[in-house]
């Protein structure tokens, strides 16, 4: 199957208005570049998105300071996304994405851009890296639970998005178990943040 084939379901129509974010993620393994989509679905005119990213990964070059992506941090959304293969392997090992309700109007590296009004500087900003505490126990968590938290520990989560409340991504898999009632007994003070050199 070609990379760039999509399969519509009923929600992935395009409505109107916006509602949602809708990203689209199309990984090219031969040309080795990511392509994010933000508000993506069909219309009347055929395949639509309000803005598209490409990632050259190739490189780790960052969008320049001040863009954005499909992402409100200007992140590329793939790599920090939560899959079945890394919880069946015990481990997540990477930096996973993280949404929150409100976040202060700065970002910091790896972010590029900022995606609030709000100068309370006790809110994180967009970029911010935050790792759950190694002391805490994880051994009362199912084995996908304890997956992501043993990579929270190590690799910790990236805030990149206004969304709902400290929400890890998980790609949509049937798979994957309902996992949020685990997760949400994870409170803020168990992180701390990992302050950039």
């Amino acid at each position: 199957m070609s990379p760039f084939a999509f399969s519509l379901l009923p929600s992935q129509r395009r409505p109107s208005k916006y509602e949602g974010d809708r990203h689209a993620i199309v990984v090219d393994p031969v040309n080795r570049v990511l392509y994010e989509l933000f508000t993506f679905g069909k219309n009347s005119d055929g395949w639509a998105a309000g803005q598209a990213s490409t990632f050259d990964l190739k490189t780790n070059r960052l969008k320049p300071d001040g863009w954005t992506s499909a992402d409100a941090a200007g992140l590329p959304i793939f790599p920090a996304v939560v899959r079945y293969d890394e919880l069946q392997r015990g481990m997540v090992e990477h930096a996973m994405r993280v949404t929150v309700r409100r976040s202060h109007r700065a970002y910091v590296h790896p972010a590029t851009h900022y995606a609030s009004s709000l100068t309370d500087e006790n809110l994180p900003r967009m970029g911010e890296r935050l790792r759950l505490r190694a002391d805490l126990d994880i051994s009362e968590f199912s084995p996908p639970v304890q997956s992501i938290r043993k990579g929270l520990k190590r690799y910790g989560i990236l805030v990149a998005d206004n969304r709902i409340d400290w929400a890890i991504c998980v790609a949509p898999d049937p798979r994957i178990p309902i996992l949020h009632e685990e997760l949400r007994r994870v409170k803020g003070a168990d992180f701390e943040v990992v302050v950039a050199p």
